[in-house]
């Protein structure tokens, strides 16, 4: 297992941690709705939520582009910011 995890990269392995913390999040959220038996404090759960899920897409995407910015020029480094723009542009809007 110790020669497994020594094989992957450190930035795959940070994103998917990332990606691991946010699934719990998600599930404690789905857990606290049900506890709650309430509408009203499901919604503001869900609020919650609304906050962490582009934070953790940002941060993992962040750790991803800094992990590739050495073998990526820098007008295919400025699409990639751009469709994370976008996406982000249209999460709010």
């Amino acid at each position: 297992m110790k020669q497994w995890l020594r094989s992957i990269d450190p930035s795959v392995l940070s994103m998917a941690g990332i990606r691991m913390v946010s699934a719990l999040i998600e599930l404690s959220a789905a857990l606290l709705m049900l506890v709650f038996n309430d509408v009203k404090k499901a919604l503001a759960v869900n609020a919650v939520l609304a906050v962490v899920g582009p934070t953790m897409m940002i941060v993992t995407m962040a750790i991803g582009l800094l992990s590739l910015a050495d073998e990526l020029s820098f007008s295919r480094l400025g699409f990639v910011a751009l469709g994370v723009a976008l996406i982000l542009f249209a999460i709010h809007k």
